[in-house]
């Protein structure tokens, strides 16, 4: 459990989450009780000096005329907690060794703290939500890309560089399709929103029969996860299949998360979460039937308490207690 300084507790701190399609920012007090938010586009194809300006404006946005004790960052991508520096981002494009902790702390000359936004996400379930007084859990996120991240004893784990936790680029198909990192058949590939979607568009472009363009104005580049989704909700058996596909292989990667971790508890967030039992049961399916009978039955698989708040929570501990990078 992480403890803010007595100096921090009559302050806010902003949490801010850099995803690849949100940038998300809350004004948070030292509790976790959010006063603030402000949610816009990340326009990510700009490139990084757009996507800074948004940040930046959205960070004025919460903190106007308040006195913050410092601003937490939660990016998508492998970042360098120590030096500040995103080094690379799969659905950031352009983003390369971008020192995103010094741009910030420059323009609000306040103290400033980087980390990945799934590590934070994990970081936020164990200080404000469903991981408080759990020593090993690991939080995922599934949205636009599968993120990871992992507590062990009670404490982030990073690896020896900081790049520990990219557990959407384990591979679970060698013959799957190509990743935005570079790879093929990654976890990312085959389970996160944009692998539904994807997998949808092919679908229809190939004649099947299905509704989903009813929920997309008929335009195929406006079939996304969540439209993929409201058509299940309407009993679409196409997009019932393809959600249940993608249910399949978000429990083929749970199942080695539990065989390799053998954590006490796996939250699920991100924009998939939404679909609740619909992804979630069939996953914990294959993990009852797939992994090993001792880790199964320790662990608990469930939908993420604090949903979107997570990451922009996780940034704000980050900020209460900085000793943790």
């Amino acid at each position: 459990m992480l403890y803010p300084s007595d100096a921090m507790l009559d302050k806010m701190v902003v949490g801010v989450d850099l995803g690849g399609s949100k940038i998300y920012s809350i004004l948070s007090d030292s509790s976790g009780t959010i006063t603030q938010r402000d949610l816009r586009d990340t326009q990510a194809p700009e490139g990084p000096d757009a996507v800074i300006k948004r940040i930046i404006e959205s960070i004025k946005q919460v903190a106007s005329g308040r006195d913050i004790a410092g601003i937490g960052i939660g990016a998508a991508g492998v970042c360098e907690a120590a030096t500040g520096v995103v080094t690379r981002s799969p659905n950031l494009p352009g983003w390369h060794d971008i020192p995103l902790r010094d741009t910030i702390q420059r323009e609000f000359n306040l103290p400033t703290y980087l980390e990945n936004d799934a590590t934070l996400a994990a970081l936020g379930e164990h200080h404000f939500g469903g991981g408080v007084g759990i020593d090993n859990l690991l939080a995922v996120t599934v949205g636009t890309g599968i993120g990871g991240g992992i507590i062990i004893n009670g404490q982030p784990y990073r690896g020896t560089s900081g790049s520990a936790g990219e557990l959407g680029h384990m591979t679970i198909d060698i013959n799957g399709p190509r990743c935005p990192c570079g790879n093929t058949g990654c976890w990312e590939a085959l389970a996160s929103g944009t692998a539904l979607a994807r997998e949808a568009a092919k679908r229809i472009e190939a004649g099947a029969r299905t509704s989903m363009l009813n929920f997309a104005d008929g335009d195929i580049q406006k079939v996304s996860a969540q439209r993929v989704y409201l058509a299940a909700q309407d009993g679409d058996p196409l997009a019932n299949e393809l959600i249940s596909q993608t249910a399949y292989y978000l429990g083929v990667g749970l199942v080695n998360l539990v065989n390799i971790f053998n954590p006490q508890l796996i939250l699920i967030g991100g924009g998939l979460s939404r679909m609740g039992s619909m992804l979630l049961d069939p996953a914990i399916e294959v993990v009852r039937e797939c992994a090993f009978d001792l880790a199964v039955r320790a662990v608990r698989i469930e939908i993420s308490p604090l949903g979107n708040d997570s990451t922009a929570l996780g940034a704000v501990a980050l900020v209460l207690k900085p000793s943790v990078i």
